[in-house]
């Protein structure tokens, strides 16, 4: 037979039996048993050593219960000489659909046997009996096959089968074993322990897995069982254990960072645990060197101390400050510590001005296309809060140029939009809001989202739209720090606009002020009312969603908080929040949460 003729001969051979098989494959998963049992049977003849296509047509035989018929297949297959050590655990599996449980069990002890002979089969016979859920028959096949070929590694897939039987301690000692011997990455194995812990310390799961990991460090103190314990006490939220960890690492890793510790301190301060965060950040300023970490700690310190300031608490953070910029004085790798001194002189001393010479400065620095640009950010910022929208327009406009495609440039965009709201011009606000609801940033297409609908719907409605100037002032106000000044201003549409459709807009906006200012009961009341009044508007989900978060953090009622959430769920599935909603939802519920 010629070249060419061979090639098309098996070109068209190959593509019958991919036919067959996507045909077979397809029948058997619509559950048309009859007609896969038709096409496996063509490709089993063709293909008599293919061990997918005959457990495809033993499968078909156990389906329609013709168990006989299955076993007569197998029997040959096995005469003729297919060895393939998963066929006798077909042929088991086959006795125990009918009940024939002694049977079955001498066909997968002979299974069993084939890894004397070759301890690789342990992987495929391991598997099989998984799929079974002979759960203690892949165990042996597993731990067999590891005994003899002391380089083969089953722990991953015994460790599943450990959590599959509820052995919670094996389970938790595979899945270490497979971490110390690097077999598998910490991140992936960690994933997999989180499915059986929870933030509660005295889950038992919890206990079992600390007080193993304390076995660990005794018999071998590795910097690992630091790391692994410092993991379970963020996960519980003991911040101060998981310090106490850290510093150990730090303290046996000479050539070590205080990175580690930074992002503990983080995470301790995202979490609320603003006590437990200080004591790390002043660990690290006491301990770091002059640097980027121990600057970003220093400056956390003042965050934390900002928390509910009186003006004699921010007399000294001020001089904190000032003693930080003779310190670290004008370079590009301390551009934070200026933003954070203009933006605490804007908006809590009220000292735009000096704010504004303090980043000017830097832009005179030799910086980078990134370091102009987050400057040129905090500026803008500053020039809004003073109310030169013009300069700061021109700011946020260079951003989106120099940053074409950047997430900055799109934030940037919606700065533009959002001073063009302050200062009026609500035509021009829509336009570039209008590109930025297809943003990549989710966040940034649902805030542009939320604006412009909240200046088209006010403007059909309004054409002199003077509730929609109100309501910027308000904003403007409330961006400002200006509280209690945006809060009458927004109580001013309450009043004399009532029944229009920005009174939905000025019942949320007052809420969360009144939230700022801690006053909970008004801030619900507010939020009811959009509820009562406006449910099939765009902010009804923005309600239940302040509602929820309003009941389980501030009022600590679990079960208001989960009844809002639940609206959420079931109501708005499209909403913004719904992820976050029904995670929030299943905390409260007592799932396990990764």
């Amino acid at each position: 037979m010629r070249p060419v003729l061979l090639i098309i001969v098996l070109f068209f051979l190959q593509n019958s039996y991919s036919q067959d098989d996507f045909l077979a494959k397809q029948y058997f998963n619509d559950g048309s048993f009859e007609k896969a049992l038709i096409y496996y049977q063509k490709l089993v003849d063709k293909n008599p050593r293919r061990p997918d296509f005959l457990e495809g047509l033993i499968a078909s035989y156990q389906q329609l219960e013709r168990y006989e018929e299955a076993e007569k297949y197998l029997l040959q297959s096995i005469q003729n000489g297919n060895t393939y050590p998963t066929l006798l655990i077909e042929l088991g599996h086959n006795y125990d659909l009918q009940g024939l449980t002694e049977l079955a069990s001498k066909q997968y002890e002979r299974a069993l046997e084939r890894i004397d002979e070759n301890p690789n089969f342990g992987y495929v016979i391991g598997s099989k009996f998984q799929q079974y859920v002979l759960l203690d028959f892949a165990l042996k096949a597993f731990t067999k096959a590891m005994a003899l070929n002391p380089k083969l590694d089953y722990n991953f897939q015994m460790a599943r089968i450990y959590g599959e039987q509820g052995d919670i301690e094996k389970m938790y000692g595979s899945y270490l074993t497979l971490i110390s011997n690097g077999s598998t990455s910490k991140s992936n194995i960690l994933r997999n322990i989180d499915d059986f812990i929870s933030t509660d310390p005295s889950n038992e799961n919890n206990i079992k897995l600390k007080r193993i990991l304390l076995q660990n460090a005794q018999k071998n103190p590795d910097i690992l069982w630091n790391e692994l314990l410092s993991w379970l006490f963020v996960r519980q939220k003991q911040y101060n254990s998981a310090f106490n960890q850290e510093k150990a690492i730090y303290k046996r890793d000479p050539g070590g960072t205080l990175q580690r510790l930074a992002s503990l301190g983080t995470l301790a301060m995202e979490d609320q645990a603003l006590e437990d965060a200080k004591t790390i950040f002043e660990y690290i300023v006491g301990n770091g060197y002059e640097g980027s970490i121990k600057l970003n700690a220093e400056l956390s310190l003042i965050e934390i101390d900002l928390v509910d300031a009186d003006d004699k608490k921010l007399e000294v953070i001020d001089k904190n400050f000032q003693i930080l910029m003779d310190a670290y004085g004008y370079n590009a790798q301390s551009l934070q510590l200026q933003i954070a001194y203009a933006n605490f002189l804007t908006f809590k001393l009220d000292q735009p001005d000096s704010a504004i010479v303090i980043l000017k400065k830097c832009l005179d620095l030799p910086l980078n296309k990134y370091g102009t640009a987050y400057i040129k950010m905090a500026l803008g910022d500053i020039l809004v809060y003073n109310q030169k929208f013009n300069e700061a327009l021109i700011n946020f406009s260079q951003v989106q140029k120099d940053l074409k495609n950047d997430v900055l440039a799109q934030d940037a965009r919606f700065k533009v939009a959002q001073t063009s709201f302050y200062k009026g011009d609500f035509d021009w606000a829509l336009t570039q809001l209008k590109v930025l609801r297809s943003s990549t940033s989710q966040l940034i297409a649902n805030d542009a989202m939320q604006l412009s609908l909240l200046i088209s719907d006010n403007s059909l409605e309004d054409s002199t739209q003077t509730a929609l100037k109100k309501y910027a002032k308000a904003d403007l106000l409330a961006y400002q720090k200006k509280t209690k000044d945006a809060i009458t201003e927004l109580n001013d549409i309450l009043e004399n606009h009532k029944g229009e459709k920005i009174e939905d807009e000025a019942l949320f906006k007052q809420g969360q002020l009144l939230e700022g200012l801690k006053d909970y009961e008004a801030a619900k009341f507010n939020y009811q009312k959009i509820i009562t009044f406006y449910s099939n508007g765009i902010l009804a989900d923005d309600a239940y969603f302040a509602l929820a978060e309003l009941y389980k953090n501030e009022l600590h009622d679990p079960e208001k908080a989960k009844e809002h959430y639940e609206k959420i769920i079931y109501d708005y599935q499209d909403s913004y929040y719904f992820p976050l909603a029904r995670k929030n939802y299943r905390i409260l519920r007592g799932d396990a949460i990764n």
